[in-house]
């Protein structure tokens, strides 16, 4: 079975075809993120440590650390890329005992964080590019770690899936001849989102089996792809990603947490209840309200997607007994009730003397 070791100081995760799917978390990455690629350029490292400890509690195996703020002081990634990938590694395997993805386009910041980070952690990533494989290539087999290898070349990312697994299949080919063993290579298909392009789900699924059973590597992508641009993301998701896992998908590089509800979000809704003429009970508090109009939580929980991933690894075996899947959905410990038994009481049953 084809296995890739990730490792950090003191803990290993192996996305494998016979292991439990490996969640990769997506958080701490400024792309879109206009308030962390500001806290970023200002030395407030305060979002980044909130996003690592939530998604390690939601069930995160590997954090992925991508540094790509565009500082308004400096425009130029070479030479603010770097530093700021070693100060975010550094602070999060401070805090949490998961391996590290290292995530950038830039290879100056990728080997910038290789050289601190402790442990084996993935490389995010390669492509079929010809410059990109002598620059990145080389890394992989310097420091001995695993690669994801982007299934796009000099064209683009072609919507033929034949032409994907062509790419993946010279990347596997080109990292061999630098001594790159197949199973340090996890491929990202693509997934084209599904509201563009009526066939992409069949097509990934479809490369994925190939992938597994003419390549033998694991696999993973960006799962919310899928989804974009269209309503009810989560509902597609959730679906998305046990089909993905059935044909054979070991990782996606997605995010484990649903998001708190917002205090906006709260006094709108209490603005809409008191319209309608609702009294709500004297003290109630926001956490118990959110809950019981349905909105989630206030808290960074796990998220609709953790619990289709992890039912789907309890239907194919891979949490053996459910012993993970009981773990996230007992109901939890009321206080005051520890060490109860049955109707209450507590202790064992009685014997009689």
């Amino acid at each position: 079975m084809t296995r890739t070791v990730v490792e950090s100081k003191t803990k290993t995760a192996i996305i494998g075809f016979d292991q439990p799917f490996c969640v990769i978390g997506e958080r701490i990455n400024p792309t879109g993120r206009k308030k962390l690629a500001a806290e970023l350029e200002a030395g407030d490292f305060s979002t980044v440590e909130k996003d690592a400890l939530a998604q390690v509690a939601a069930g995160a195996s590997i954090l992925d650390i991508n540094a790509g703020v565009v500082y308004n002081s400096n425009p130029n990634p070479n030479e603010t890329e770097p530093p700021l990938m070693q100060k975010i590694i550094k602070m999060v395997q401070g805090l949490v005992d998961v391996p590290l993805c290292i995530d950038s386009s830039v290879p100056s910041a990728l080997e910038a964080g290789l050289e601190v980070c402790e442990g084996r952690p993935l490389l995010n990533s390669v492509t079929g590019e010809e410059d990109r494989l002598e620059l990145i290539l080389p890394l992989v087999k310097k420091y001995n770690v695993p690669v994801v290898a982007i299934s796009n070349d000099d064209t683009g990312i072609s919507e033929d899936p034949d032409v994907r697994f062509a790419v993946a299949k010279r990347i596997v080919e080109r990292a061999a001849d630098f001594g790159i063993p197949a199973h340090d290579i996890v491929v990202d298909p693509l997934v084209m989102p599904i509201g563009a392009m009526g066939t992409a789900g069949l097509q990934v699924f479809a490369l994925v089996r190939r992938l597994r059973e003419e390549l033998g590597v694991n696999t993973t992508c960006g799962a919310s792809n899928i989804s974009f641009g269209l309503p009810n993301r989560h509902g597609i998701n959730n679906a998305f990603l046990p089909m993905a896992m059935g044909a054979g998908m070991t990782s996606a590089i997605m995010n484990p947490v649903t998001l708190p509800v917002t205090q906006k979000r709260i006094a709108e809704k209490k603005a809409e209840i008191a319209a309608a003429g609702i009294v709500l009970p004297e003290g109630m508090d926001d956490e118990t309200f959110v809950k019981l109009f349905g909105m989630g939580s206030m808290k960074h929980l796990s998220g609709k997607e953790m619990e289709a991933i992890r039912a789907a690894n309890f239907l194919t075996n891979n949490d053996p007994h459910g012993g993970n899947w009981i773990k996230y959905n007992k109901p939890p410990v009321k206080a005051g009730e520890e060490g109860r038994g049955r109707a209450g009481r507590t202790g064992g049953r009685r014997r009689r003397g």
